[in-house]
């Protein structure tokens, strides 16, 4: 296989919020220069006001016109506005949303016309970005009708604990009345598709919560356990898939019994989230899973309570870039594999079970 130097395509985000600090401290890693080369959709005057609050003297860039003009070995920044723009550190405004949508909206164009890769987006504020004129209720949702994908998963991934969501950013009150035996179903199977092409894992292990508290307690504590999630899973056992489950969410991430799987799906976005960032917060990577593109985030917020102090830490943001790289590389080497005759199904490499 021939090499290939990625270029990552990376938004803003808020320009009010941390987005900007964990870019520049990222850059910090000079290995990341050498497979990739970085593209930062935002502003070269937006990004200097944040190196100069963070006093920051190391980090430097290359200010370019389009994708196209992007040098290996440098921070290249493409210009998505012109104008001054008013930066309020650590402020909830209009401002924030306004610029992350338009860093946001150009970086997914080049990604359509393959001018980019692979996609990392800084984080944003929903509430700033609806303000704006947003109509989804995240990245998430955004790239999945811009790519124009029917459903897709959202994946929480630090080494080897993975967590998705069958329910993502919807309010707790409508998560149980979402919840159906297709749906979870559907997340499993793109789940198990995700963990086979993005993470070379043959035979994926995956375990999954219930709804309820001690999930549902054999119908005692409610009873979609039984007449929705058992009979999804127990279709996909019949497939031969090695689905297990119905755990009880407290529990299970309380205990050793993460490491057996190679995936955890959770009923919905607090369930899974809260497990996962207590045991791997400021480390663990946002990916969304299902999209015919590379897509991954930090797993934080925009923080604007730390917001220009310089003590923002760089690892979830340095870990999605990382990611995304790992990910498009699987993915080619997989497609390369399918397309040469001459490799077997059982030459492919398999991925060693943990």
């Amino acid at each position: 296989m021939n090499d290939h130097i990625i270029r990552v395509g990376i938004t803003i985000g808020d320009i009010n919020g941390i987005g900007a600090e964990v870019i520049i401290k990222t850059f910090e890693d000079a290995k990341l220069f050498n497979t990739s080369i970085p593209i930062i959709y935002g502003s070269s005057k937006t990004l200097s006001y944040h190196k100069k609050a963070i006093n920051n003297e190391q980090f430097n860039f290359l200010s370019i016109k389009s994708a196209a003009e992007a040098k290996p070995k440098k921070v290249n920044v493409i210009n998505c506005w012109e104008e001054e723009v008013k930066i309020e550190l650590g402020v909830q405004n209009a401002n924030g949303g306004k610029y992350a949508l338009l860093s946001l909206a150009q970086a997914v164009e080049d990604l359509k016309q393959n001018k980019i890769d692979v996609l990392v987006t800084a984080p944003i504020n929903k509430d700033c970005v609806k303000e704006a004129g947003f109509e989804f209720p995240g990245h998430t949702e955004y790239l999945a009708h811009m790519s124009n994908t029917e459903d897709v998963l959202m994946l929480m991934v630090a080494d080897n604990l993975r967590v998705a969501v069958v329910t993502g950013h919807v309010p707790l009150k409508d998560v149980a009345g979402m919840i159906t035996k297709e749906l979870v179903e559907a997340k499993l199977r793109i789940f198990l598709k995700t963990l086979k092409k993005d993470f070379s894992i043959t035979r994926p292990k995956i375990a999954v919560l219930g709804l309820n508290p001690h999930a549902g307690d054999r119908g005692t504590l409610g009873d979609e356990e039984i007449n929705i999630i058992h009979p999804a899973i127990k279709t996909l056992q019949n497939e031969g898939e090695l689905i297990y489950g119905t755990y009880s969410a407290d529990g299970f991430f309380g205990s050793s019994n993460i490491k057996n799987f190679d995936g955890i799906l959770s009923m919905y976005h607090d369930q899974g989230l809260t497990g996962f960032k207590a045991i791997s917060f400021d480390t663990g990577v946002n990916f969304t899973a299902g999209l015919p593109i590379v897509r991954t985030s930090p797993d934080h917020g925009t923080a604007y309570e730390i917001a220009g102090k310089g003590i923002a830490s760089e690892s979830s943001f340095r870990n999605a870039y990382y990611l995304a790289c790992d990910v498009y590389k699987t993915r080619k080497m997989n497609k390369e594999l399918l397309a040469n005759p001459l490799v077997t199904q059982k030459q492919k490499p398999e991925k060693n079970r943990r």
